[in-house]
């Protein structure tokens, strides 16, 4: 029985170890091992059995084809001329050293980079490594030389002849034991292809060689198999199934014209990639950017093994080093607006994590970052010049070392200007206006990424708008959200933490996982923008409550019952401000884990809880804003502003008492009713209540 013959680039089921298969087609696609009948229709391929001479003769001529119809598809780039530098290159216009604006710009934006086998990932041609292994080099260069000057047609010699190949799997899984695909590497290509993948950046490999061949150079780079498009080979089967002879070669994809851009069109109608770039030293790779309009972006033809100056000069850059285009990736340089608490603890594990990364090659980050501080003074001298100096915010993260390759700037503009990985971390007050500077100076670029750390939300006539959403609206660029059960000092001694990043791109969410991701901090990505921000806002109303009962020295189930009143409630609200958000977004970091850590160790509820027992003590001066103030050593409050503007939304859409506990706390934080009533929030949100008005408690507004 023969194989049928292969699809390029199918996907493949999980590795199975199937006896006397060669490793490499352990990893095939199954479906390229259908059984068909023993014999082929007439003019292709013929039994083996219809064959004379010795063994030996026959074994030698059966390979020898294999490697002349391959060869095959490489000759109109063997035609065009392979010289070494300085010879020949005087018949063709100089080729480009270095990209465009446009071609840089595709490069860094690349969403997929396809790659050629031979002379571009690896040093060698496998047609000519396979026919040195076979022992028939210098018949392979001589039938080469031939079709070159027209003498022979290799198309009908390969149909001749193919009946006679007598592959083993044996054959095939020596050949790639004397050949392990770490040696056969071009210098660099690893690096730069580990570089690409740690941007997320789909790596293909498109070549017209053997997918047997390419598969463990696939699998040494931790390119998946379904990524890797080529020709295959049929085998014969025995009576169990399994292959003991290669029968033929499925080369009809390769020999199309245009292969190459019509394995793009397929890769483009498989995924959403904007820019695809190729990466290769031949014409049929040139050709995968000019044989469609749906092929790749850009050329980049590669010139490390061999130089091809009539490929060379038609294409959109000419590197003959990996390192060329390692040095013109993109690297992202961070800036952290905010230097609070929080700021500091988070701008701590992304400067630990760019240093680390600066050590790499094809670092995804520069090794510096920027940090914006509000200019104050510490001990009679500036802020920002203690943090450069001694590398610790003294006022808002006493002894902690922020990391020496963390700059402090007190101007906001030049903080910003050039960077491409925006980290927001201000109060959320001020959160409107820091935007609306940024914009009018224009030195936020389109391609930036922002991610937001803010909890709050910004209350207009026309609703809620959360500060993602004001981000992305002022700025014009995506922003995500890093949401979670994050006690700033408790993160700084390095104890174990989590958090969830919400991301509208997932390609943003990697970037921003890669950053913040630490040993002691763990992150999940999370699909659920909104409902992560929400749920990171209102869980410092809840907090307050339960500071309130703290404060009354309730009992664990009446704290239990505070917290869980206060976390339907933050479901309801998300889903009645927007119904998209996912119930699981409420069980991790940034839901019921926030909110414990809030309502036990966070400062709303410590605040809250010194309120209450100054109340109960018969203090009816105390106000949250001159606790915060006495407790919080220039650290912000956010509850007590939140509550009033989630109350606002409340009261104009008429849902107080379909939010009994937050009502009450807005209620007991403005003095209507007594700290007690949380114990009794069902009764006190009915009670007769002014409309909630931006009241003297409070001046953040």
């Amino acid at each position: 029985m023969l194989l049928q013959k292969g699809n390029i680039g199918k996907g493949i089921a999980q590795p199975v170890q199937r006896r006397g298969v060669p490793s490499a087609l352990r990893h095939a696609p199954l479906a390229n091992k259908v059984a068909t009948p023993a014999v082929a229709p007439q003019g292709l391929l013929r039994p083996i059995l219809s064959e004379r001479g010795s063994p030996a003769l026959l074994k030698r001529q059966r390979a020898l084809d294999v490697v002349v119809r391959a060869a095959e598809t490489e000759q109109e780039a063997e035609n065009a001329g392979t010289v070494v530098p300085g010879d020949g290159w005087e018949s063709f216009p100089p080729p480009p050293y270095e990209p465009s604006e446009q071609v840089l710009d595709l490069w860094q934006q690349a969403d997929a980079v396809c790659f050629d086998v031979d002379r571009t990932v690896t040093t060698d041609a496998s047609v000519g490594l396979l026919a040195k292994f076979m022992g028939i080099e210098d018949e392979a260069q001589s039938l080469m030389e031939q079709a070159n000057r027209g003498e022979i047609n290799l198309t009908k010699a390969f149909e001749d002849r193919l009946a006679k190949l007598n592959f083993t799997p044996t054959d095939i899984d020596r050949f790639l034991e004397e050949h392990p695909a770490h040696t056969r590497l071009v210098p660099g290509v690893e690096n730069l292809i580990a570089a690409l993948k740690a941007r997320g950046v789909e790596v293909f490999l498109i070549s017209g060689g053997f997918r047997e061949m390419a598969l463990p150079i696939a699998s040494h780079l931790k390119i998946p198999a379904k990524n890797v498009f080529c020709n295959t080979m049929s085998w014969q089967l025995d009576d169990h199934g399994e292959p003991v002879r290669l029968q033929g070669l499925d080369m009809t994809r390769a020999a199309e014209s245009h292969f190459k851009s019509r394995a793009i069109e397929r890769i483009r109608r498989k995924y959403p990639y904007n820019n695809i770039i190729m990466v290769g030293d031949g014409f049929s790779d040139l050709e995968a950017m000019q044989g469609s309009p749906d092929g790749a972006d850009a050329f980049i033809c590669f010139g490390g093994v061999m130089q091809r100056p009539a490929v060379a000069s038609q294409a959109d850059w000419f590197v003959r080093s990996y390192d060329e285009l390692m040095a013109k990736l993109k690297r992202y340089k961070v800036t952290m607006v905010g230097s609070g608490a929080w700021a500091c603890t988070a701008v701590r594990m992304v400067a630990q994590s760019t240093a680390e990364a600066a050590q790499l090659p094809g670092s995804v980050f520069e090794k510096e970052v920027t940090m914006w501080v509000h200019e104050e003074k510490h001990s009679g001298r500036n802020l920002i010049e203690y943090i450069n100096e001694n590398h610790e915010n003294p006022i808002y993260l006493p002894g902690i070392d922020l990391g020496e390759n963390v700059k402090a700037t007190s101007d906001l503009i030049e903080a910003v200007r050039g960077a491409d990985a925006l980290i927001f971390c201000a109060p959320h007050q001020f959160m409107h206006g820091i935007c609306k500077q940024l914009a009018a100076a224009r030195v936020v670029g389109r391609g930036v990424k922002a991610i937001s750390l803010t909890k709050g939300m910004r209350v207009r006539a026309e609703g809620p708008q959360l500060i993602s959403q004001m981000v992305s609206r002022i700025l014009g660029i995506d922003c995500s959200v890093l949401m979670g059960a994050n006690i700033a000092g408790d993160i700084a001694k390095e104890e174990l933490s989590e958090a969830v990043i919400a991301y509208a791109n997932r390609e943003s969410g990697s970037l921003w996982q890669q950053l913040f991701q630490r040993p002691y901090f763990a992150i999940n990505l999370l699909a659920d923008v909104p409902g992560a921000e929400m749920c990171g806002t209102l869980k410092n109303i809840v907090a307050v409550g339960a500071g309130i009962g703290d404060g009354l020295g309730v009992g664990p189930n009446s704290k239990a019952s505070i917290l869980r009143q206060g976390l339907s409630e933050m479901r309801k609200f998300c889903k009645f401000i927007s119904p998209s958000v996912r119930d699981d977004t409420f069980f991790e970091s940034c839901g019921v884990a926030d909110l414990i850590a809030s309502s036990y160790g966070g400062r709303n509820r410590r605040v809250a809880e010194a309120w209450a027992q100054k109340r109960i003590a018969g203090d009816d001066q105390v106000t949250f804003e001159k606790l915060e103030k006495e407790m919080l050593n220039g650290q912000k409050l956010q509850a007590v502003l939140t509550s009033d503007e989630v109350q606002e939304i409340l009261h104009a859409r008429g849902w107080e008492l379909e939010f009994p506990s937050f009502t009450t706390i807005n209620r007991i934080i403005h003095g209507e009713v007594p700290p007690t009533m949380i114990l009794r929030y069902r009764v006190a949100c009915s009670m007769p209540s002014m409309p909630p008005a931006r009241r003297v408690v409070n001046d953040y507004y």
